[in-house]
């Protein structure tokens, strides 16, 4: 079963950048369209951006030209570059994995502070 871990998360001021990592176990990860959702106190979960197995790219509006989602295959592994952050940012950040007719897959989700 193919599990996802990421990693990456911490404090940063507005402005600032940071790198997400999510690795996933098992070798059918170049198989999974990969994306990243958020979720911020008291607010639902939302889709931050998606990649597919060929690379096409998705952005959520909010992050569109701050953020930027790619793959390594090779490293099973999806990043998450999020620069610019801005505090409404702030959120815990979850890794997901979709192939058809499997289930879903979530991380564990890590935890982006975007503060002064």
């Amino acid at each position: 079963q193919v599990q996802l871990v990421e990693s990456g998360g911490g404090l940063v001021q507005p402005g600032g950048s940071l790198r997400l990592s999510c690795a996933a176990s098992g070798s059918i990860f170049s198989s999974y369209t990969m994306g990243w959702y958020r979720q911020a106190p008291g607010k639902s979960r939302e889709l931050v951006a998606t990649i597919t197995t060929g690379g096409t790219t998705n952005y959520a509006d909010s992050v569109k030209g701050r953020f930027t989602i790619s793959r390594v295959n090779a490293k099973n592994t999806v990043y998450l570059q999020m620069n610019s952050l801005k505090p409404e940012d702030t959120a815990v950040y979850y890794c997901v994995g979709d192939r058809l007719l499997r289930p879903r897959l979530w991380g564990q989700g890590t935890q982006v502070t975007v503060s002064s």
